[in-house]
């Protein structure tokens, strides 16, 4: 299902009269028009603009092997220039709306868990193999073949799972929801109180966004980010708040910078050694970082590739998505970019709904996004102006939206069912895209022997389930294999 904006009839060209861009991104065939694909870039942007500041506070606040530590100057600019390239190639190449940064999760993989092994260098030269593993997976047509052969219904679970687990990382991230060690583990605001400023400015965000959402009004969700951090920066310079922990802003303050350019490091730029690591730490200690890095990448953007595009109304009735293969193949080039500039892995960014919520269906949106991250690499001061408690709640809404397939899953068959709710409601509780699918593909085939019936699962899902097993259990694995 599709959410197109008022504005999209009246602006559409008449036949006969479409201009390059409208043939080249095919925007009349996809019900689309130039305003509202930059509208969904531009809200795209700033609902993941926060990956900026983030990557580099997660890789920088690790040490390799040796101890050093990476510039987050430096970081800074690699995050922005890599979401660039790589947005802006999907764009060109995938034509889709589906925007790239240094992804969440696996760059905590190779801050925690290869840099401590291995230098820095090492590690993103695993991030390099990585990418390239995906790239061969797509180019072979497997990763397509393995996308293909995830039950239909599965499929639906995947878009309606994302969209449980993108609500839930923006009402975490806007500290509409906290979480504590005690019970219960997440609570509303602090205590069970809105107590603080900050997440005022949530709530009067996300309600700013629903009501001109269900209003019709183009651009509503980018309307409600902008007047957020209006009124969060008017916030900051006369309340007052906590510089950190609970009722602070976290990592974004709405603070107008003393400048706004900044000249960008290019430092990291090609500080990669491909093949040492298997060296520094172990082939074994390696090969299990490896898999790690291919299994959440893989997945995570199969997901979220699935369900956007769904969301986009870009899946065709089989399930499956126009120019899959050059939009996976591009997935994995990314993933290898980002080892190139040292700012971990690229995937295909959940956000990018946000920006399908405002109306995008094509890669002219990737084109407005990509460009602000390059803007971004000399105006680094004025990204740190938009706090996540004002673009957070584009998430929760774009949520609602996604929770709607929920009805084309049949819930009367249990052999979908089941793997239906696991797929949803592990996504949000492990805060993990791949742990989600991962439970819904294994339960299915379970459930295919409990029947009697294995072989209408297929050999190509069995692997898949097989792979899981192994990722499930990855500390029996290491254990086995004795990797330290």
């Amino acid at each position: 299902m599709s959410h197109p904006t008022p504005a999209a009839a009246k602006d559409r060209p008449p036949p006969g009269r479409r201009g390059p861009l409208d043939r080249f991104f095919e925007l009349t065939g996809r019900g689309t028009t130039v305003p509202r694909e930059l509208r969904g870039g531009v809200t795209t942007f700033f609902a993941m603009a926060y990956i900026i500041l983030l990557n580099p506070i997660i890789l920088g606040g690790a040490k390799d092997v040796h101890g050093d530590v990476l510039s987050i100057p430096q970081l800074t600019t690699m995050t922005a220039l890599s979401a660039a390239i790589t947005t802006i190639i999907m764009g060109l190449v995938g034509n889709v709306p589906l925007a790239l940064a240094s992804g969440l999760g696996i760059n905590a993989v190779v801050a925690f868990q290869a840099a401590p092994q291995m230098t820095w260098a090492q590690a993103m030269g695993l991030v390099v193999l990585e990418g390239v593993v995906i790239v061969l997976l797509a180019v072979t047509g497997v990763r397509e073949l393995i996308m293909n052969a995830i039950p239909l219904a599965l499929k639906h679970a995947i878009a309606v799972g994302i969209g449980a687990f993108i609500a839930l990382v923006g009402m975490v991230d806007g500290g509409f929801i906290s979480s504590s060690a005690e019970s219960p583990p997440l609570a509303l605001g602090l205590g069970g109180r809105l107590a603080s400023w900050p997440s005022a400015v949530f709530v009067l965000s996300l309600l700013l966004m629903i009501v001109l959402y269900v209003r019709r009004v183009p651009g509503a969700i980018l309307i409600g980010i902008v007047v957020s951090t209006v009124v969060a920066v008017v916030v900051q310079k006369n309340a007052s708040i906590p510089a950190k922990g609970p009722g602070s802003w976290g990592v974004v303050v709405p603070d107008l910078p003393d400048r706004y350019f900044a000249t960008p490091d290019f430092g990291l730029f090609g500080k990669v050694d491909v093949f040492g690591g298997f060296a520094e730490a172990g082939v074994l200690t390696a090969i299990v970082v490896l898999f790690t890095l291919v299994l959440s990448g893989f997945f995570d953007a199969m997901g979220t590739i699935l369900g956007v595009s769904d969301e986009a109304g870009l899946v065709d009735e089989k399930g499956q998505v126009p120019r899959l293969g050059r939009i996976l193949s591009v997935d994995g080039l990314s993933a290898a970019l980002g080892g190139v500039t040292s700012s971990s892995a690229n995937t295909v960014f959940v956000e990018s709904a946000a920006g399908v919520g405002e109306g995008a269906r094509t890669g002219l949106a990737n084109i407005a996004t990509g460009a602000l991250f390059t803007v971004t690499l000399f105006l680094t001061p004025l990204a740190a102006v938009v706090p996540a408690q004002a673009a957070a709640p584009a998430l929760v809404v774009v949520g609602a939206l996604m929770m709607m397939r929920v009805a084309k899953i049949d819930w009367n068959d249990l052999g979908f069912a089941i793997p239906a709710f696991l797929t949803v409601v592990v996504m949000p509780y492990t805060y993990s895209i791949t742990n989600g699918i991962g439970a819904g593909i294994v339960s299915y085939t379970l459930i295919k022997v409990a029947r009697g019936k294995p072989r209408e699962a297929g050999w190509l899902l069995w692997i898949v389930t097989i792979v899981f097993v192994l990722y499930f259990g990855l500390n029996v694995v290491e254990e086995v294999l004795g990797v330290k």
